[in-house]
């Protein structure tokens, strides 16, 4: 071997190479370098020298060398040096094999004993050696003529690389590879050279399957070039990509985007460098999210939209479910050409965009393989590794927007995903029929307590994780067969165990765990990440155990086993083995016996709902705008042209200014039909909505399988519920009007469980954070606004709908009663009195044709269960008073403070200089009144249900009830029904965000109360409601007769100056109550006439020893043991509910007996 120049040494590599008679197997390492070694048992012919060829150091080199220690590697730092091997061949074919590892020109090849080199002649200058100039290109043997050829220099069968042509072709492409190898990691050359030829190979077109170089060019390059040089031409080759497919503009085929994935497949589909890119640079170093998503254009004019949608359309008016609209016209001929052709055009779109979305899907499915297990783990659990990683980065980082993964990129991939989990989910369906399909798929509940998924700090239903296995580990032992460590009992949080010690630890408790499981195998070392740290730390001392869960275990069989990290874990910790179920372990004995899946595949669905929970659903919100945009938009122009044809011919100048408004308003629907077709097809297409809808149905599985496990319910995460109901949401109003959830498949069956859901875990004290408690109320106070939900609700078992009634008819005190009230008041819209409205009446009288005012929901009143409320209200004697207390309590405290803000409110009016109110004040005004108001008609509910409760007095409470509900409806009627009173006077300013503040919402709930009482009920419950409420010393006929729009004669004098002011009367709102109804409010006021004045003229006069010294309103009726003190009933009774002591000596009462006068003598 001969040189010039000097150079540097350099990595060693191993080929497998064939002569023509036999192989052998060649090694080489250094610089300038020439060795063979035969790997033989036998002696070969033609061969002189020991097994092993070296250099010969001793005699056989020219020039300044610098030889390794193992004489298989050399430096040359002289001209043109050279240097002999120690071995002879005389017949046959051989092969030798050299690395080079640095530039230069260098002469190769074979040479006699007889051969002499000097400084300026080496091996092919004299005619005894022969030599190759690879750098040249040429042979040497004293003259020089070229050599090579052109052709296929190498070829892989099956896994073994074999030569053709000439032997020293190799020597040529390893010199081609290194002297090009270093080139090849820089980016720059990556992106304008290497991408473009790849490129260029795939642009001849066919699958990607069809073009196998590119496969055999990554073969080459791992074959011929060093590790990291491999790594990082990788590395920059799938960022070039990455950055192509995301910047690229959009035209009207998505070529451009095509393209990129297709070298992405490609790419990805050679085994080793897909788990090389799985394992350092997908998810470590690049977003590679972005390759799942289709960003929305810009302009329309980018992605050619004009070309492929040249008709555009928009609906006139969107309907939507409980606002009033106008009857929508019949479409004309006109409309019905543009709408189709607008149709047509989104179809061509759509087929242009789900080849891009199946490409997608094909990345998805390489990295999902599970078969890939040559050289290490297969790509799945990689991919589940990196997986679920990301998912913890991003529930981590919720507000550093450098690190969450944007929700547009989220929404495609979390579609992508799907689509790639429910092909592997049915293909072993198919290979395993007892398995389920994919669209009976949950995840089952031991996977949230058993350690072997890291749910991160993520909260759970029962609370912190740590307090859960406290308090549930002996429900953990009994039907899961879960110990938990004792010692782990001891830490709070994850984060109190020192890194280092538990690093320890979990590797001195390794090999027996892995013997308890059944031999899992070790986690290899290319696995670990040193990136992943503390934060990936889950439940790493979580003692976990289980036998066979085919039969009962003793206690004695309860084995404790130790979790592995997740980045410690191989394919036997997720899929198990004999002996041990993997993610499946700790079945309990709820969960059936029966294969589901594959267990890396129940993972994966178990990250697709926690990506939905993480910004999936706002991210679908959030496009819906572009939708409401169209139909301002619509509405704008209609009104627009509804002007123009109004406009007087002599105004050109205002019709000028209509056209111009027209023609901007029309340019601006174009733009923004265009755009909604783009996003109906990519965020809102039929196939997205069953995306969302599968999903749902998994979430509601998962949740019913959870619920059997009892206590272990505790354990599930909470963002499942969260799912469940936003899904739903979703479902329901972002994907209408352009696809309808009634078109679903088992859509009245997938409505009744969720209702059924919502239902039972409202109240569940399983179930434990604020948060994911008022979700579920909230979800089901919207549940009964609508009535196709609100049958879905009547459907669910009896007994279920009666334990939910039973726990919203649970006590207000500690606990959000808000929502719980409003839940009762939409049960019973509908059916109150004067209670059919949609829009404020008061406000319809002022503002008939605004829009904008607030709208309400259709009445859908539910009779039955109206039903199941009263029932349990008669049969439950407890229940019943506990319940209407806490109403009035909450009465009490609603309107007292609406009284005192309308004060501030009014002081603040009446100062000469400018006050702005607060808004939040006005807003929280607003709130305590609609608070009242639906305060009131639950108990108008209640009364008309259930009147004997407080008419018949032979239950204990009925009295004190009517006296406290008799107190408060005077109170409310005497506030606002008042003459130039506060309520008149704030109502009158009209004040924005008190525009529900009005006479007619109040003072129908308390009529239809007092109509109730005094007039639907028998003789008897009429005398004892009529004697309640005259006895009432706040009681004032005036404010009943206020109702029906009677003044007294002294305010009829006051107000005459006054003529135009119009006083309240329920006669002017004769659109909302009907005659029957005004013709009780008439007997019930001409009924209390009578009755007022027959008690006035009864009544004689009382000595003020005589009234109780309390309220001074009533006789003395009850007196206290043991101390004797008096007072009336009502007072005691009130006064007990609350506090056990004597009003004027504070001893304690233990009884209070009914006292009468004495005759007097």
């Amino acid at each position: 071997m001969t040189s010039r120049g000097a150079g540097t040494a350099f990595s060693r590599k191993n080929y497998r190479l064939s002569t023509e008679p036999e192989k052998s197997k060649v090694t080489g390492r250094g610089l300038y370098m020439f060795s063979a070694t035969l790997v033989s048992d036998q002696v070969a012919e033609g061969r002189l020298g020991p097994s092993t060829v070296v250099l010969d150091h001793t005699s056989g080199f020219e020039g300044l060398l610098l030889v390794d220690d193992d004489l298989l590697g050399v430096i040359g730092h002289s001209n043109f040096g050279s240097i002999r091997a120690t071995t002879c061949v005389y017949k046959g074919k051989w092969i030798y094999e050299v690395l080079i590892s640095s530039q230069g020109l260098m002469q190769i090849g074979w040479c006699t004993l007889n051969c002499r080199f000097n400084q300026e002649e080496g091996v092919g200058d004299t005619p005894d050696s022969y030599a190759y100039d690879g750098n040249r290109v040429r042979k040497w043997n004293v003259t020089t003529t070229n050599y090579g050829k052109e052709g296929k220099l190498v070829e892989k069968d099956t896994s073994m690389w074999q030569l053709q042509g000439e032997p020293t072709v190799l020597i040529t492409l390893a010199h081609i590879f290194n002297y090009f190898s270093p080139l090849m990691c820089k980016v720059y050359l990556v992106e304008d050279v290497l991408m473009t030829f790849l490129l260029s190979i795939l642009e001849r077109g066919g699958a990607v399957e069809s073009h196998p170089l590119i496969q055999q060019l990554l073969d080459l390059m791992w074959l011929l070039m060093e590790e990291y040089e491999v790594h990082e031409c990788l590395k920059q080759l799938l960022m070039s990509l990455l950055r192509a497919y995301r910047f690229s503009p959009i035209i009207p085929d998505l070529g451009l985007q095509i393209h990129y994935l297709r070298l992405t497949i490609a790419v990805l589909k050679h085994e080793k460098s897909r788990k090389y890119l799985l394992s350092n640079v997908l998810f470590d170093v690049l977003r590679s999210v972005v390759f799942f998503y289709i960003k929305s254009p810009l302009r329309v004019e980018e992605a050619g939209l004009q070309e492929l949608i040249p008709t555009t359309w928009w609906p006139n008016r969107f309907t939507k479910e409980g606002k009033e609209s106008k009857e929508v016209k019949e479409e004309s001929a006109e409309e019905r050409l543009r709408r189709r052709a607008y149709e047509r055009g989104c179809q061509r779109l759509k087929k242009r965009i789900e080849v891009v979305e199946g490409l997608q899907v094909q990345i998805l499915k390489l990295l999902l393989n599970n078969k890939d297990r040559g050289g290490g783990e297969a790509s799945r659990y990689i991919f589940l590794n990196k997986f679920r990683k990301f998912l913890q980065e991003n529930a981590s980082n919720r507000g550093n927007l450098t690190v969450l993964c944007p929700p547009e990129y989220m929404v495609c991939f979390l579609h992508r995903l799907i689509a790639a989990l429910r092909f592997f989910w049915d293909g072993h369906k198919a290979k395993t029929p007892a398995a389920l399909s994919s669209e009976e798929a949950y995840v089952p509940p031991q996977l949230f307590y058993n350690g072997k998924v890291d749910y991160f700090d993520l909260q759970r239903l029962g609370g912190l994780l740590s307090h859960l296995k406290k308090t549930l580990k002996d429900d953990l032992a009994a039907k899961a067969n879960i110990l938990i460590d004792p010692a782990e009992l001891q830490a709070v949080t994850m984060d109190d165990l020192d890194e280092d010690e538990e690093s320890a630890t979990s590797a001195a408790q390794r090999p027996s765990a892995a013997l308890a499981i059944g031999g899992a195998l070790a986690r290899p070392a290319w696995l670990s990440s040193p990136t992943l740290g503390r934060a990936n730390r889950f439940l790493s001392t979580a003692a976990v155990s289980l036998m066979n869960p085919r039969r009962p275990l003793g206690t004695l069989e309860k084995i404790k086993v130790l979790t592995l990290r997740v980045e410690q874990r191989t394919r036997e910790d997720i899929e198990g083995t004999h002996g041990n179920e993997g993610l499946l372990l700790g079945r309990p004995p709820e969960e059936p016996d029966q294969p589901i899946t594959e267990n890396s595949l129940l993972e994966v669905l178990d990250g697709i709902v926690m990506m939905y929970n993480l910004s999936v659903h706002q991210q679908l919100g959030k496009m819906v705008g572009v939708s409401d945009d169209v139909n301002e938009y619509a509405m704008a122009l209609k009104d627009t042209e509804e002007k123009i044809s109004r406009c007087p011919k002599r105004r050109r100048d205002i019709h000028e200014e209509l056209l111009k408004s027209q023609k901007v308003f029309s340019e601006k629907l174009n733009h923004l039909s265009r755009r909604l077709a783009w996003i109906n097809v990519t965020i809102y297409s039929k196939e997205k909505m069953q995306d969302i809808y599968w999903l749902l149905r998994v979430c509601i599985r998962t949740i019913e399988h959870g619920d059997r496990t009892g206590s272990l319910f505790a354990f599930m995460p909470e963002f499942y519920l969260s799912v469940a109901m936003n899904s739903y949401s979703a479902l329901k109003n972002y994907f209408s009007p352009v696809n309808s959830m009634e078109e679903l498949p088992g859509y009245e069956e997938t409505l009744m469980r969720l209702a059924a859901i919502l239902a039972k875990h409202f109240a569940d004290s399983r179930i434990v954070g604020t948060d994911i408690r008022d979700s579920l109320m909230q979800a089901l106070a919207s549940y009964v606004c609508y009535p196709h939900s609100l049958r879905a609700v009547e459907r669910i078992p009896e007994e279920q709908r009666i334990s939910m009634m039973k726990n919203l008819l649970a006590p207000y005190e500690q606990r959000p009663w808000a929502q719980t009230n409003w839940i009762l008041v939409r049960l019973w819209r509908g059916c109150g009195f004067g209670y059919r409205y949609t829009r404020l009446p008061h406000l319809l009288k002022t503002k008939p044709e605004d829009a904008s005012l607030p709208s309400l929901q259709k009445p859908c009143p539910s009779t039955l269960l109206q039903r199941h409320m009263a029932d349990l209200l008669r049969s439950d004697r407890d229940l019943a008073p506990s319940f209407l207390n806490s109403v009035l309590n909450q009465l009490n405290w609603a309107f007292s403070e609406f009284i005192g803000m309308i004060q501030e409110i009014q002081q603040a009016a009446e100062r000469l200089e400018r006050n702005f109110v607060d808004s939040r004040q006005l807003k929280v005004c607003a709130t305590c009144f609609d608070l009242s108001v639906s305060l009131l008609r639950v108990l108008e509910m209640t009364v008309t249900l259930a009147p004997e409760i407080f008419l018949d007095w032979n239950r204990p409470s009925s009295e004190l009830l009517l006296r406290r509900l008799a107190q408060l409806l005077n109170q409310v009627l005497n506030r606002v029904t008042a003459e130039r009173n506060l309520f008149d006077r704030v109502v009158n300013l009209r004040l924005p965000g008190l525009e529900s503040v009005d006479h007619y919402p109040i003072l129908v709930a308390v009529t239809g109360i007092l109509v109730r009482l005094l007039v639907d009920t028998d003789v008897q419950g009429t005398e004892r409601a009529t004697a309640v409420l005259l006895a009432d010393p706040c009681f004032q006929l005036r404010s009943i007769q206020y109702l029906l729009g009677h003044a007294e004669p002294s305010a009829l004098a006051a107000a005459a100056p006054a003529t135009d002011k119009r006083h309240f009367s329920l006669h002017t709102y004769t659109e909302y109550i009907s005659a029957e109804e005004l013709a009780k409010v008439e007997k019930m006021l001409n009924h209390l006439s009578e009755e007022s004045k027959q008690a006035a003229a009864t009544t004689l006069p009382t000595s003020e020893e005589d009234l109780c010294p309390i309220c001074y309103a009533h006789p003395i009726s009850a007196i206290f043991r043991p101390c004797s003190h008096k007072s009336c009933k009502a007072c005691i009774n009130q006064h007990l509910m609350n506090n056990k002591d004597c009003f004027f000596c504070k001893a304690t009462i233990t009884g209070v007996d009914d006292f009468t006068k004495p005759a007097s003598s």
